[in-house]
């Protein structure tokens, strides 16, 4: 029978609720089934092997003392049978295309009936299947370790890695103080009517606003630009500098292409011939001079949903486009075609590709598409993606600066976050991306303004700005004018293990003043203000004094504390 949850499944439960991850993440994590996480966080099972419990531990951000603490715990813990406890993932049927690694639960390999019969079966034979089964998993172990072995001459020899990992203490990042631009708050406007946003932002980006490529080309010797000029004004009267999105081909300019995913018969496809891609940007620059500021030149050039042309067709698009654009506009800004679908292997081995046949020489700026796995999921766990984006430019030994263009394209089948995590994630997205400045990332414009059927809704069209919208605001207030100098997280430095923090150097009426937004992914910590805090600033716009050694308890909801030093 299963045990009662104890002091393991309290610590598991507490470190799986300090990472923010959910059950389905951790098993991606760690090759378990989301049900088997649940299980043995839950209490409702126990590993057999500690292993097991130091994976999903390591998982969720243990440190060395809490893997130490465990220890003990898992060792009193009783144990099942390892039938009861086994992974589902390792039993599933390999026919049924089960991915224990996307968080589903694979089917078991026999029915009710049969589990039923294999749990009162003989010793003798519960033995005989164990001893067969350790028979395959030698043979298998040996054919590994022979092809390991044959390749081991060819590969550099290093050190086997340390048990426990290298202590730096610190802020994750350093620079010299730099300014916070308010081109960096961008937003995408996902409607035709021309208005622009009723709270602060910084930059609009147009796109599934009714002004692709088909919308405003309906025909070879056609341009319709009405929509297009709307947006383009209203951006110029509320002072936003404008990202013009490309994608969409005109039914017209491949025929025989495969239609895209948008109601207009636009087609995925490139053109036929790339003279009329030529027409389409020559045209567009040649009006918008001087007021569409940055042309993005796809959408998502590696979604088959938008764009189902080879890599090399891609990269002389994006050469054409880009010399266009120099010869017409040279003060626009060239951004290289959307990348999404980047937690995925082919999404990022189309990265690679366009990167290895020199897309990114034709380009001022790199469009990536972040966004967490899960909507529900902190918008802290982004950065495992920005570290993953970060090591592919990396491998291709370039460097552009990365603009965060959009996110998935499954994005309105999410259902809605209720109001306070709608509010504390949408101030959190823009603190993600000034933790991941080191990866060189520039721009973030939120997905999305205008429409509502996403998981977080800042303002319909002509509705009122929602408290996402205004803590949103609130944050641009904050920083208007601050230069930014470091962030960090947990331990290293000097927070709770689930705290994050930046720190700013912000103008006030008596001058330049030291500040730090804190904030955690989950749960709350309290700690004591330092000895020359002055105010503490909240996202209801409102102040008010702080003592230096005040308590103060840190939430999911970010604060700013200012200081009376530099």
């Amino acid at each position: 029978m299963p045990h009662r949850p104890g002091e393991l499944a309290a610590l598991l439960t507490a470190l799986k609720d300090r990472s923010g991850l959910s059950y389905a993440r951790i098993g991606q994590k760690t090759n378990l089934s989301k049900s088997t996480v649940h299980r043995f966080v839950a209490g409702a099972a126990v590993p057999q092997d500690f292993g097991t419990v130091e994976r999903i531990a390591t998982a969720c951000g243990a440190d060395r003392d809490e893997l130490d603490r465990l220890y003990p715990l898992w060792a009193a813990a009783p144990r099942q049978d390892p039938a009861a406890t086994a992974d589902p993932a390792a039993t599933a049927d390999p026919a049924a295309g089960s991915d224990p690694a996307a968080g589903s639960e694979p089917a078991a390999t026999a029915g009710p009936a049969a589990s039923s019969k294999a749990a009162v079966a003989p010793v003798p034979r519960r033995l005989a299947l164990y001893a067969g089964l350790a028979a395959v998993l030698l043979v298998l172990a040996g054919a590994v370790a022979a092809v390991w072995w044959r390749g081991r001459e060819d590969r550099p020899q290093t050190a086997p890695p340390s048990a426990t990992p290298q202590w730096i203490s610190g802020p994750s990042w350093t620079l010299p103080a730099r300014p916070v631009p308010p081109e960096y708050f961008g937003v995408t406007i996902n409607s035709a009517t021309g208005h622009m946003p009723g709270f602060t932002t910084g930059a609009v980006r147009l796109w599934d606003s009714e002004t692709g490529w088909s919308r405003v080309n309906p025909a070879r010797d056609r341009f319709d630009w009405t929509i297009l000029d709307r947006l383009v004004e209203g951006a110029a009267a509320a002072r936003l500098p404008v990202l013009y999105t490309m994608g969409g081909t005109p039914a017209w300019a491949a025929p025989n292409g495969k239609r895209s995913v948008y109601p207009d018969n636009a087609k995925s496809s490139p053109p036929d011939d790339l003279a009329v891609w030529d027409a389409y940007v020559s045209a567009l620059v040649g009006r918008y001079k001087g007021r569409i500021a940055a042309y993005e030149l796809w959408v998502l050039a590696n979604d088959a949903r938008m764009y189902t042309g080879s890599v090399e067709t891609l990269v002389e698009m994006t050469r054409r486009g880009n010399a266009i654009i120099r010869a017409t506009d040279p003060a626009a800004t060239v951004v290289c075609p959307g990348m999404g679908n980047l937690w995925s292997a082919e999404g990022q081995q189309v990265l690679r590709e366009f990167a290895r046949l020199g897309g990114y020489e034709y380009c001022d700026a790199a469009a990536v598409k972040l966004h967490q796995r899960s909507p529900e999921d902190p918008p802290e766990t982004m950065l495992e993606l920005t570290t993953q984006i970060d090591r592919l430019f990396h491998e291709a030994g370039v460097h552009p600066p990365l603009w965060n263009t959009g996110t998935t394209y499954a994005i309105p089948l999410e259902g809605q976050l209720d109001r306070a995590r709608a509010r504390d994630y949408a101030v959190r997205f823009y603190l993600v991306g000034l933790l991941a400045r080191t990866t060189n990332l520039h721009r973030m414009y939120f997905y999305n303004w205008g429409g509502t059927k996403i998981p977080i809704v800042l303002q319909a069209d002509e509705g009122e700005p929602t408290e996402a919208a205004l803590a949103v605001q609130q944050l641009q207030r904050w920083l208007a004018g601050a230069q930014i100098r470091s962030c960090g997280h947990g331990q290293p430095a000097g927070l709770p293990q689930h705290a994050w923090q930046c720190e700013f150097v912000v103008p006030t009426p008596a001058g330049n003043r030291r500040a730090v937004i804190r904030w955690t992914h989950t749960g709350s910590v309290r700690l004591h203000a330092e000895a020359t805090a002055e105010a503490l600033l909240r996202l209801d716009g409102t102040t008010e004094p702080l003592a230096g050694g005040a308590e103060l308890t840190l939430t999911e909801t970010p604060v700013m504390i200012r200081y009376s030093d530099l």
